[in-house]
């Protein structure tokens, strides 16, 4: 890299003392041969001078010969001291602007030699150059993107860690229960531990799930379809949970809609809003759920009268194995694998749509709408 920068500055430093030679030799050529012309001309030389008799023509002839072969041998001697300290000016001028070039195009090397290296912290100072300057703002953009990648890959791996915790110490304790002998191994606790297992599968289906989302590796088969009739049909499907959970699900009719997407993931992302609408009430609350059409997009909405979202945690919901707190305790609720939201929004913009939510606040219900492009 050091050799690299080197034979730069020696390439912008020729190409200055180009320009510069080129052009003092012109001006060199252009005065050497208008000035003793012009001269000439002016002195009345050219034709041989003129006087009132033929030896006086002739003396004033030969003394404006010797006055333009003087001017010209000063003109030369001039001349060639110009070129010298034209050159010798713009080699210095060339030097140094080539090393305020350099310096910053130094700085970022330096700075993406850090970043390679592992240190996404690193920032180069910004020149006051407008070129150099929107590329010190891109290195530093890339700086901060990694970083927050990098975060984002150390932060996933201790939720993965915790997440598989819990499962794993209840199978570990029943295991180890019903080897040492200290209780049998009924169906009741061989259920648990399924239960436990089952969890542990649902996660690892989800994370195959969001790695495949965000890495733009989706596998959609897209289809035309009335969004309608499956927004329907999913309600009803899950019916039976919101009766045992004791929430009423209110389905609220619409006409027929047409979308051009995956019916089964767009399925998906409709099962996973309307069982986080689940989770966020109590018995006795609500859930409508609608469809209609603004904009040019087909809107599902799902609406609760749950326990609603803190303006703080809204821009939070969608970040992996992320849950509400409970507004009275605080800790973290949720019984799901906290990544349904943002595998559901990866879902959406992968059909060129989206996920968005709101609430007025906690205890005031929250609002969930699915925007797909209609056909």
């Amino acid at each position: 890299m050091r050799q690299m920068f080197g034979r730069l500055s020696t390439r912008l430093l020729l190409s200055h003392l180009s320009v510069a030679v080129v052009g003092a030799g012109v001006a060199f050529l252009l005065v050497r041969l208008l000035a003793p012309v012009d001269f000439a001309r002016r002195a009345g030389v050219v034709a041989g001078g003129a006087g009132p008799g033929p030896g006086a023509g002739s003396a004033n002839a030969g003394r404006g010969r010797l006055l333009l072969e003087a001017f010209d041998a000063a003109i030369n001697q001039a001349l060639v001291v110009g070129l010298v300290a034209a050159v010798v000016v713009a080699t210095l001028l060339a030097w140094l602007m080539v090393r305020r070039l350099l310096r910053p195009l130094d700085r970022v090397r330096t700075t993406t030699r850090a970043l390679a290296g592992g240190d996404y912290a690193t920032r180069v100072s910004v020149p006051r150059e407008v070129e150099l300057a929107r590329l010190a703002e891109d290195i530093n953009a890339l700086g901060g993107a990694l970083q927050e990648s990098e975060a984002r890959r150390v932060r996933l791996i201790g939720e993965v860690a915790h997440e598989m915790r819990t499962p794993l110490t209840v199978i570990d304790g029943y295991v180890e229960g019903m080897i040492d002998g200290v209780f049998a191994a009924t169906p009741d606790r061989l259920a648990a531990v399924s239960d436990e297992a089952r969890v542990l599968r649902r996660l690892a289906e989800d994370l195959s799930a969001l790695s495949r989302a965000e890495e733009g590796r989706l596998s959609l088969a897209p289809a035309t379809f009335d969004l309608t009739a499956l927004v329907a049909e999913t309600g009803r499907r899950l019916a039976p949970q919101f009766e045992d959970a004791r929430v009423d699900l209110a389905l609220v009719p619409a006409p027929p809609l047409t979308v051009s997407a995956d019916p089964d993931r767009i399925g998906q992302v409709v099962t996973n809003l309307l069982g986080n609408a689940l989770r966020a009430c109590s018995p006795g609350d609500t859930v409508t759920l609608g469809i209609d059409a603004a904009d040019g997009h087909a809107v599902v909405t799902v609406e609760d009268t749950g326990r609603g979202i803190a303006p703080a945690e809204l821009p939070r919901i969608f970040e992996r194995f992320y849950r509400v707190p409970d507004a009275t305790t605080g800790t973290r609720t949720g019984t799901g694998s906290g990544i349904g939201l943002t595998i559901s929004r990866s879902i959406a913009r992968a059909h060129g749509g989206d996920v968005v939510a709101a609430s007025p606040g906690p205890g005031l219900g929250s609002t969930f709408r699915l925007l797909l492009p209609l056909t």
